[in-house]
Formats: C-alpha cells, structure tokens, sequence
C-alpha cells in the first residue's frame, strides 16, 4: 500500500509541478496583450505578429496546467448525478469512466498528436500568413498535454481503485 500510494504522490507532484509552472506563461501573455491593446488603440500601430502570438501562448497556457486542473478536480464534472448515489457507486461509475472515455481519448490524443507534431517537425511547418511563425514547437504541446494528463489520469484511477476494493483513500 505504501508504493501504491508513494506512486500516486509522484503523480500528483507532476501535475502539481507542471501546473505551476505553466500558469506563468499568463504573465507575458498579458502583457503581450496590453501592449497590443496599447499599440493598436493609442498609437494606432499594430503589429502583425501579436494575434498568433497571443493565440499560441493563450493555448499553449491553456492546455498545459490540463493536467494540474484534473489534478485539483477542477474540470466540468457531472456532480448533480453522480452526488446522488453512495461513494462506493460513485467511485464505480468513474472507474467506468476513465477506462471507457478518458484513457482511450487521451491514448489517441498521444498518438495522433505525436505523429502530427512529428510531420511538422520533419516539413518545418509554418503558418500560412503573412508574419509566417514556425507552428512544430505549438504542435508539439499537443502530446506533452496528453501524456501529462495520461499520468494524472493513472494517478486518479489508481486512488479510486484503491478506495473500491480497500475502503481507504490515498
């Protein structure tokens, strides 16, 4: 039980560490966006660059603390059912549904987002505008998240688990 639940806290740290990490990027990103706002409205000089700019760290922040959001359970949850049954049916109906939605989506998430970053990786894609920025580093968040969000996901399974066949949770 010890290694199981030392197992989980490495888990959890991961998406702890990552998480916070990664919610700084909202720092520059609002900064970009005030200088863009500033650039645009008050010297009516905007750039060219700002709006992909400020899309891919958007998602690029976005999508990182994934994995830190499932950690804290702060993704939409269906709590107006599932607080209806008893913990022990609960925890069933969410085994079911990391096994049935979440790992599979995630698993192909991984996968396909692999082979997607890696083609733009190899062909050195670019946006097709006129500022052009390379797109492989913004692609490549694409498995990162999925793989950070798998780990999160074996975490949470694992400590359901546990608790339907121990009655104890980690």
């Amino acid at each position: 039980m010890r290694s199981i639940s030392t197992f989980t806290k490495v888990l959890d740290a991961t998406s702890e560490w990552s998480g916070k990490i990664f919610a700084w990027t909202i720092v520059p990103l609002t900064l970009l966006v005030t200088y863009e706002v500033i650039s645009r409205r008050v010297f009516n000089a905007p750039h060219i660059w700002s709006f992909e700019i400020i899309v891919m760290l958007y998602g690029f922040h976005f999508t990182m603390v994934a994995a830190y959001t499932l950690y804290h359970k702060r993704h939409v949850n269906i709590d107006v059912i599932l607080n209806r049954f008893p913990p022990k049916a609960k925890t069933v109906i969410e085994i079911l549904g990391y096994l049935l939605f979440f790992f599979i989506f995630t698993s192909a998430i991984l996968i396909f987002g692999f082979h997607f970053a890696k083609i733009s990786w190899l062909t050195h894609e670019a946006s097709e505008t006129t500022f052009g920025p390379p797109l492989y580093p913004i692609k490549t968040v694409v498995p990162v998240v999925a793989f950070l969000l798998i780990l999160q996901g074996i975490s949470d399974f694992t400590k359901k688990l546990v608790f339907l066949i121990k009655g104890v949770e980690l």
